[in-house]
């Protein structure tokens, strides 16, 4: 299986010229104008359209017109939430709607010591960091290092709140560090648990039918300092128009496992709960690079 590079599609002149278009012609315009972008990945990168083919022509099991369909409907779908995220950020939260089920778990974890959010790379979940506002606790934000330089610029431009707390994952390992001090002040870190760079712990587990690899690392931190998880996702169901998840707590229980044991059952239980969101929207899975081998049932 080819292991995800590290790097995330898109680059900053590219957020500025949608920045521009979205200021001075509205959301809808810059939705409309995405299609012309949107054709051009699709037909000339293929980094865009081959492992998100494979995804929904041998693991969904669609046809291979459907599959293109959806390849296009994928590229498309990301490419508004990545508009999304850029017009929350930029002043325009008002001109979204969300429905937030579960919120009162965050609350609880809060008001009992912190934990761990969990997410996937699935509709557009970092745009429910302008609601975790209203959470009473400091909330971490871990991302890789070169993403957050690559995009720090471009959001000290256009952030009308500062209010995330970045961990860059540096290779010095420091964000170790950060991390065990935000979890012994009891605050809560978001991070995302279905991506790892190579020379990772991974865990291979059946997803979606077929063997694929998960980090090890998320659940390591809930076991290791006896924390507990919530699985979060963000997706996006009409225009404007958000649903927003966090399912009930989850906790180690190492009273009745032993670490590895607690480690798979959290990993076990995010694999559930990501199954069961891409089963409702197949179109809002946006990794790009080959997750499962290419093995066909």
């Amino acid at each position: 299986m080819a292991t995800w590079k590290g790097q995330t599609r898109g680059g900053v002149a590219g957020h500025r010229f949608f920045i521009f278009i979205l200021k001075n012609f509205g959301i809808r315009f810059t939705y409309f104008f995405l299609h012309f972008v949107v054709t051009y990945f699709v037909l000339f990168s293929a980094r865009s359209r081959k492992p998100i083919f494979q995804y929904f022509h041998e693991i969904l099991g669609y046809g291979k017109l459907k599959s293109l369909r959806y390849v296009y409907k994928n590229n498309y779908k990301l490419g508004q939430v990545l508009i999304d995220k850029v017009a929350m950020m930029a002043g325009f939260f008002n001109q979204f709607t969300f429905v937030f089920d579960g919120e009162e778990n965050i609350r609880k974890m809060a008001a009992e010591g912190g934990g761990l959010l969990i997410g996937a790379h699935v509709g557009n979940w970092e745009i429910a960091g302008q609601l975790l506002e209203r959470i009473d606790t400091k909330v971490h934000i871990l991302m890789l290092e070169a993403e957050h330089e690559r995009i720090k610029q471009l959001l000290d431009e256009v952030m009308t709140k500062k209010t995330m707390h970045i961990i860059p994952i540096k290779d010095d390992l420091s964000h170790l560090i950060l991390m065990k001090k935000a979890l012994q002040n009891n605050e809560i870190i978001t991070m995302h648990a279905d991506r790892f760079l190579e020379g990772a712990k991974t865990v291979t587990k059946t997803f979606m039918g077929y063997p694929a690899r998960f980090p090890e690392g998320p659940f390591y931190l809930a076991m290791k300092y006896n924390k507990p998880v919530i699985f979060v996702s963000a997706e996006k169901e009409t225009a404007t128009h958000y649903h927003l998840s966090a399912t009930k707590t989850y906790y180690p229980d190492l009273k009745n496992n032993t670490p590895k044991e607690s480690i798979e059952r959290l990993l076990y239980l995010y694999i559930c709960n990501l199954e069961k969101i891409l089963t409702n929207y197949p179109e809002q899975w946006f990794n790009y690079y080959y997750f499962w081998e290419p093995t066909k049932k």
